[in-house]
């Protein structure tokens, strides 16, 4: 019988170990970081505090920034202490964590994705019942079935991951604890593990983005076929290509990642993909939503205004 030690650490490979990356790695990837929190925590701040943006579009909005803070939070810093540290050690109960916040947050954001892309499909093609069906009452109830289904998909793929046999080695070739690179390091079968990330994942992500783009479709049929002003147009499309950025960005990252089986693609196009809808997508996030929207754009102008104007007494 063959003696196994059970593995309760891991070492994260991180990005590279070429000393003069690490160093430019580092400062980018913190300043890309630092924009994101600035620019998600800016637009969550607004949304809350500007009554004219209290609708169902930028309540989505501010729950998209909400996550996207938190999602971007649950990896970088850890990415970034890697680049200062040789070995990035991580225990398994925190390895865990990462991967269930991750895939919680991760997740959320795919289906809130969807929700908004059903909104602007209401808001668009059903604009005299857009108040009754998008009450607020229903904009509460979609955000919670995002966040809450996301919670549970996470934690079944937590649980799945934790009953698994980890007796060495312990190398995550990733900057993160994610479910591919631990399930390499398994010392048992990771068949059901596999399935379910392939078939569940896949269908959170796969879902999402087949609604966004039939509401897309429709939305696109009917300013061209029903609308005949050019400036109803005009304002029409401009409200959806901010979303349909976020979403082409997001999506694409995510199918690459964990709709397609897995086998022995490259662990270096992997990370890479996984940067662009963790790291990259929260910082562009922001910068598309205020760039692309006047509206937004004049709520920020006018706090920023109140604040850099003497109180007059």
């Amino acid at each position: 019988m063959q003696n196994h030690t059970d593995v309760s650490e891991f070492i994260l490979m991180g990005l590279t170990n070429i000393p003069g990356r690490q160093d430019f790695l580092f400062f980018l990837f913190l300043l890309l970081y630092l924009i994101s929190m600035l620019g998600n925590i800016t637009i969550l701040l607004i949304t809350m505090v500007e009554p004219r943006l209290h609708t169902p579009m930028y309540f989505f909005l501010g729950n998209l920034s909400c996550l996207d803070i938190c999602y971007s939070t649950v990896t970088v810093p850890k990415m970034l202490a890697g680049f200062l540290w040789e070995q990035q050690k991580i225990s398994l109960i925190k390895c865990l964590s990462q991967l269930h916040f991750f895939h919680f947050l991760g997740s959320s954001e795919a289906l809130l994705l969807g929700v908004m892309a059903y909104d602007r499909y209401v808001a668009i093609c059903n604009p005299l019942r857009y108040t009754v069906i998008m009450s607020k009452k229903a904009c509460i109830v979609f955000a919670m079935i995002s966040w809450t289904t996301g919670f549970f998909h996470a934690l079944m793929h937590t649980i799945m991951t934790s009953k698994l046999h980890f007796c060495g080695p312990n190398l995550i070739q990733h900057f993160f604890c994610d479910i591919k690179p631990l399930l390499r390091l398994a010392c048992c079968s990771t068949a059901l593990n596999l399935s379910l990330l392939n078939i569940v994942t896949g269908l959170i992500v796969v879902l999402p983005f087949l609604l966004t783009f039939l509401s897309y479709i429709y939305i696109i049929s009917f300013l061209l076929l029903k609308v005949k002003s050019k400036e109803s147009r005009s304002k029409a499309f401009s409200t959806c290509a901010s979303h349909l950025t976020v979403v082409t960005l997001f999506y694409a990252g995510a199918i690459l990642t964990y709709v397609p089986p897995s086998s022995g693609e490259s662990l270096e196009q992997e990370m890479m993909v996984t940067l662009m809808y963790t790291v990259v997508t929260p910082v562009l996030n922001p910068l598309i939503y205020t760039l692309r929207n006047q509206e937004v754009k004049t709520a920020i102008k006018k706090a920023i205004r109140q604040k850099c104007l003497p109180l007059r007494i």
